[in-house]
């Protein structure tokens, strides 16, 4: 059941799509939504210290401005969010929050059942376009599902599930059986990919899987496929249904640069044509 669903807000146009996927799903459930913007404070340091003792003061005045230009467009993004949401029949709230954006988000995320974004999030208001790995903390860590939305919103009516036997994808499946973000009239496809040896693990999760969601009132179409490129096969199939949505598990990992995503899951996230529900 979802009751509370979180919308990260980014200087990008994603943010308005995923505030539309958001407002679609609250009205199908009564939920509320919260606009969330949050002041990288983490970056706006990094991005100001000085060289020395002599320009400690300039890299204060720096950071000072950045601190500012990036409240400034956060409560522009937050009115924005507003007028998207008004008028719509959906309560929401709206929320500022300062620090490192994948963690203010994490923590939010335990008080909320569903988290929305855009495809491509940056966070750093300051500097829009400056690459970050803000979806990769927040897969790594959060406790809830999320929807990972396109650059154009579709109603969500087909349904690709990608499996692969592991937890991530098992908890990804049974997560969007529960919460049925976009109802139970839905057309859904189940695809394993596998290697050549192995045939019958994938044919027994997939005929496992199939089980599951009938028994939840789902009845699937279920495919295997041989070849090791996971996300590029299942983003084949994904087009060749015509699926609006795709639901996978997510692999990412921590190194001393920071959190990164496997190949799959940022080759599935970073498509820009269909929505991802992904679960840790």
């Amino acid at each position: 059941m979802i009751k509370r669903i979180l919308v990260a807000l980014d200087p990008d146009s994603d943010s308005k799509v995923a505030t539309q996927y958001a407002v679609r799903i609250a009205q199908r459930t009564d939920a509320r939504i919260t606009g969330l913007a949050v002041v990288d404070t983490r970056n706006i340091e990094a991005s100001s210290r000085g060289g020395g003792i002599g320009s400690m003061y300039y890299a204060e005045k720096l950071r000072e401005n950045l601190t500012q230009e990036t409240r400034e467009q956060a409560r522009s993004l937050i009115s924005q969010f507003e007028a998207h949401v008004d008028g719509t029949g959906v309560r929401h709230i709206e929320v500022v929050e300062e620090g490192v954006p994948f963690e203010r988000i994490v923590e939010d995320m335990k008080y909320h059942d569903l988290f929305v974004v855009g495809c491509d999030p940056h966070f750093f208001y300051g500097h829009p376009k400056k690459r970050t790995n803000t979806l990769a903390g927040v897969f790594h860590h959060t406790v809830g599902p999320t929807i990972v939305v396109p650059k154009k919103h579709r109603d969500i009516k087909k349904v690709l599930i990608a499996t692969n036997g592991e937890n991530s994808a098992s908890r990804a499946t049974r997560r969007f059986v529960e919460l049925q973000p976009f109802g139970d009239a839905l057309e859904i496809d189940v695809l394993f990919v596998h290697k050549k040896n192995e045939q019958i693990d994938a044919e027994f999760h997939l005929q496992m899987t199939k089980d599951y969601l009938s028994s939840h009132g789902f009845e699937a179409r279920v495919h295997g496929m041989i070849d090791g490129k996971r996300a590029q096969r299942i983003l084949e199939k994904a087009e060749e249904i015509g699926a609006d949505l795709i639901v996978a598990g997510s692999t990412t990992s921590k190194s001393v640069t920071g959190y990164n995503m496997s190949k799959t899951t940022k080759s599935l996230t970073d498509n820009e044509h269909m929505a991802v529900f992904v679960e840790h």
